[in-house]
């Protein structure tokens, strides 16, 4: 199988996500008033209607709508003002009353985007990025391809969903080959079709075999816990093109769900969780191949890591002479990195859609709307573009911060006051020493006990070179067990580095006396053997003398 830079020289991805998000800061279910809660035992929350026993009524979750409002307003979408639940019917032990309760032809956010900034490998990914007339006049025919979207659906389905102001932005004329930028990155928009409510299945527990798939299975169980868990779907256009694409705009909408505090978007406890709809076609054609969907991808890794492979096979198969027939759903399997067919895609005639009878439509005011707007907190595009202009840190580390609500407001505490070199090894500290070590004692940031003056202190003292890097660390592991200030740890250990030229100058003519042959090499060349140089004269200052001082003497010696 062909490596999969090698494969997309000749064959384009089309590649469309829905994402899953279960609203897990709400304390009820969507339909009922049981507890929210997957750590409880099997089954401990429960009642008449997450178990469809007949008779029982479902009442809607308010907060949940105010959610899903709020996620559609972050994503720049259109939020419907009328809208409705649907039942779409399944048979299978996940869904006790075999139909789920989701959203029809009008979901409550439609019509959004997002922008996406692809840098670095990620950029290195697509060998192109073409959005030439060809492409550009298949969008618009490639939208009713999305998830639950099929010909065989009421008009005004199709008609909602080929909304022409949804794709007037993206024709011909405006979809020009997004500009690469001198380091190669490149920003792309990534259309929203549409972001819908709908409720969670139980969870399925497979006992006995090697995946812990149902098909090894010697018995299955089923936990009700999470049946009736108010869950999003964000359903995307066909418009990425690269599985890292597709990584990043999950990562995107995470930071910003995150920061919605709609939900702890944790893929590990399947909080967030993702399809991946992926068909190839030659480039320059416009028409759209058969695509696959790989099921309940739960870790960034494993979405791109499992389009990476789909695209490799699907282009063997067509290299080879063979077709993509059927709409398959698979499943990919880490540890084999591999996809497996699951089932036969089905179509929107098989799961008999029609509205809830026992649920009202929604009509959505504009005040219920403008509470909404005004209750989302400052995003994370906004919030990296404005470390970058107040407190002038690298866009990298500005995203990274930005992203995560609490790393922030930390981030902003400690840096209060500062600007430039200052600003940037706070931001420094956080991004490596402080996220390494969260990670290896398996806490948070709130339970860490490490508090923003601390780091502000540990920052100074790097700023100024009294301390080198390597020494930062050892005080940072200091500060975070014992809670005392850098600057008591700094004094304690003896580690507060010499920083004046005079007393630095005579151990740096010790040192060159001492070691003339390195000295000549430097001279004839030789560049790297200025850091055994550099390490001679810490070793001579039993590792108090500035390490960057001793490089600025030592070469202004030897000029």
């Amino acid at each position: 199988m062909k490596e999969l830079s090698e494969v997309l020289q000749d064959w384009e991805a089309v590649i469309g996500l829905e994402i899953h998000t279960e609203l897990t800061a709400l304390d009820t279910k969507m339909f009922c008033n049981c507890k929210l809660s997957h750590d409880d035992e099997p089954n401990a929350n429960v009642c008449p209607v997450c178990l469809g026993l007949p008779g029982a009524l479902p009442v809607p979750n308010k907060r949940a709508i105010e959610s899903i409002v709020k996620a559609g307003l972050a994503t720049n979408c259109e939020i419907q003002r009328h809208s409705m639940f649907y039942r779409k019917h399944y048979f299978y032990p996940d869904m006790a009353k075999n139909f789920q309760t989701t959203q029809g032809p009008v979901a409550f956010a439609m019509y959004g985007h997002l922008d996406l900034d692809v840098t670095g490998r990620g950029a290195a990914e697509r060998p192109d990025c073409a959005f030439g007339e060809a492409e550009a006049q298949s969008l618009a025919s490639a939208s009713a391809n999305a998830e639950g979207l099929s010909t065989s659906m009421s008009s005004t389905m199709r008609e909602g969903n080929q909304r022409a102001g949804h794709l007037a932005s993206y024709d011909a004329s405006n979809m020009q080959m997004p500009e690469r930028r001198e380091d190669g990155s490149y920003t792309v928009p990534i259309r929203i079709l549409r972001i819908h409510m709908e409720e969670d299945a139980a969870k399925m527990v497979h006992v006995g075999g090697a995946e812990g798939r149902i098909t090894a299975a010697a018995e299955s169980l089923v936990d009700y816990n999470r049946c009736g868990t108010p869950l999003i779907e964000l359903v995307t256009e066909p418009d990425l093109r690269t599985p890292e694409e597709a990584r990043l705009f999950m990562e995107k909408l995470r930071r910003i769900f995150v920061t919605l505090g709609i939900s702890d978007c944790s893929m590990e406890k399947g909080s967030m969780r993702c399809d991946g709809n992926v068909s190839l076609r030659r480039r320059g054609e416009t028409k759209l191949g058969t695509k696959t969907e790989l099921k309940n991808l739960n870790s960034f890794k494993s979405l791109h890591d499992g389009l990476a492979y789909e695209i490799c096979r699907q282009a063997e198969v067509l290299e080879e002479g063979g077709q993509i027939i059927y709409q398959e759903t698979r499943h990919w399997e880490p540890s084999r990195k591999r996809t497996v067919v699951m089932r036969v895609k089905e179509t929107a005639d098989d799961y008999r859609l029609f509205p809830d009878p026992d649920l009202a439509p929604f009509d959505l005011d504009d005040e219920f709307i403008d509470r909404c707007r005004g209750e989302i907190p400052e995003l994370p595009d906004a919030k990296r573009a404005r470390f970058e202009a107040d407190f002038g840190i690298k866009a990298a580390d500005a995203e990274q911060i930005a992203g995560d609500p609490e790393f922030a407001e930390f981030f902003e505490a400690a840096a209060a006051g500062m600007a430039g070199k200052e600003a940037q090894t706070v931001a420094n500290l956080l991004v490596n020493e402080m996220i390494a070590y969260l990670k290896d004692a398996g806490t948070s940031l709130a339970e860490s006990g490490i508090a923003p003056a601390q780091v502000a202190a540990l920052a100074k003292l790097l700023a100024t070179d009294a301390i080198s890097s390597n020494q930062a660390h050892e005080v940072f592991e200091a500060m975070a067990q014992t809670g005392d200030d850098p600057n008591k740890i700094v004094d304690e250990r003896g580690m507060r580095q010499v920083s004046d030229a005079g007393t630095l100058q005579p151990i740096v003519d010790e040192v060159l006396a001492n070691c003339a042959e390195q000295a000549q090499q430097y001279r004839d060349g030789n560049q790297k053997v200025i850091g055994y140089l550099v390490g001679q004269c810490m070793k001579a200052s039993r590792g108090k003398g500035n390490p960057k001082l001793f490089n600025e003497l030592l070469r202004k010696a030897l000029t």
